[in-house]
């Protein structure tokens, strides 16, 4: 084959129509069974829209939710509100990644599902790669791409310095119902060690995720005593953590959450996604931003697959590119990680932002990019 993907969420998949498209022969192993939820804020930034439609993809037809608004609050509920300039769709894991997976084996992308890949190995005299399978299937390709999200045991076997420090972060999501609660809107929340977002997505439902560390929950013993306790001390958080219907039992939950610099080109194989870089939930793009490296890693693979480059310059053009769109993205996400969280910082940030909306919508543009 000529490229075989690792990992089938947004980057994988968009990332295999693109290359079919270009009439490649691809490959999607995804080690779950669609469809299935996912620990993420849900929320997608309009400047992925062209691109979509490009590859008819069109995420229209799940009528997701139009957000136009952004509101910060602090934990004490102090709020400050700004109008989103690009706009953005929201939509849930469990939809968007099924459609994508129905389109891309409609058009000849063939997905293994519940399969796992064990081991990746390079062949520099025939200058491709042999996989692995869990099951002890091989399977040969040209390229390899990892779209295989924020942790996986892949990361363990590369070695991949992240992988090896302890990160303090966990993530939790729930969906909702929440009468009156307005669609347009995404909100993100502070408490003590941690910040929440909430959205519409598609068919009247919210997505509720949050961010705090395991210390927190350590110190609370559950989520739901976590939630009660130190959530809930921000009014907002309150309202929603009492007056809501949840949707289903449990939360999904997803530890070790790392926001450390990662490399985007691993063993030969490129990476996008998450596995490349994660962007911080205040900052709210991290789908827009493995539709956009898909794209990327999809145009630097055809050029090498049409002979036009070799691989060695795939790879040196492919960081480039990526740092290039990236790079600082991820730079200002980091920085404005470190101003919240903490109550006393948090106020003063948030009462100071009140009446600078400029400089909001500045930081935002910074973590935001431009339609591609």
């Amino acid at each position: 084959m000529d490229v075989l993907i690792i990992g089938g969420g947004l980057g994988g998949l968009v990332a295999a129509l693109d290359l079919r498209m270009r009439g490649y022969a691809v490959t999607v192993v995804e080690r779950q069974q669609y469809p299935f939820h996912r620990v993420c804020g849900e929320y997608i930034s309009n400047e992925v829209l062209p691109y979509l439609r490009r590859l008819e993809a069109d995420p229209a037809v799940l009528q997701p939710a139009q957000l136009t608004r952004f509101s910060l609050s602090s934990p004490a509920g102090r709020t400050l509100s700004v109008p989103l300039d690009l706009g953005g769709f929201g939509v849930s894991r469990y939809t968007l990644d099924l459609h994508l997976c129905r389109l891309a084996e409609a058009r000849g992308v063939t997905v293994l599902q519940k399969a796992t890949v064990t081991a990746v190995a390079f062949e520099a005299a025939t200058d491709s790669h042999t996989v692995t399978l869990a099951d002890g299937r091989q399977l040969a390709a040209r390229t390899v791409l990892g779209a295989f999200g924020k942790r996986s045991a892949f990361d363990r076997q590369l070695q991949r310095p992240f992988f090896q420090q302890r990160s303090p972060y966990i993530g939790v999501k729930h969906h909702l119902r929440l009468p009156g609660y307005p669609t347009d809107l995404i909100a993100l929340h502070n408490f003590a060690d941690g910040y929440a977002g909430i959205s519409a997505v598609e068919d009247n439902r919210l997505c509720f995720c949050y961010l705090t560390t395991r210390q927190n929950l350590k110190a609370q013993g559950t989520i739901a005593q976590l939630e009660a306790n130190v959530l809930a001390r921000n009014p907002h958080l309150r309202r929603i953590l009492t007056e809501a219907e949840y949707l289903y039992p449990q939360p999904e939950v997803i530890n070790e959450i790392s926001f450390a610099p990662k490399s985007c080109v691993e063993e030969h194989m490129l990476l996008c996604g998450d596995a490349a870089g994660l962007i911080t939930p205040l900052c709210g793009n991290g789908m827009a931003m493995a539709l956009h490296g898909a794209q990327l890693a999809a145009t630097h693979l055809h050029d090498f697959l049409r002979g036009r480059t070799t691989r060695a310059t795939l790879e040196t053009r492919y960081r480039h590119d990526w740092q290039r769109h990236f790079g600082q993205r991820l730079r200002v996400g980091r920085l404005v990680q470190g101003l919240f969280g903490q109550p006393v910082l948090s106020e003063a940030v948030v009462g100071g932002l009140r009446y600078l909306p400029a400089a909001v919508r500045a930081l935002m543009r910074r973590t935001h990019g431009q339609p591609f």
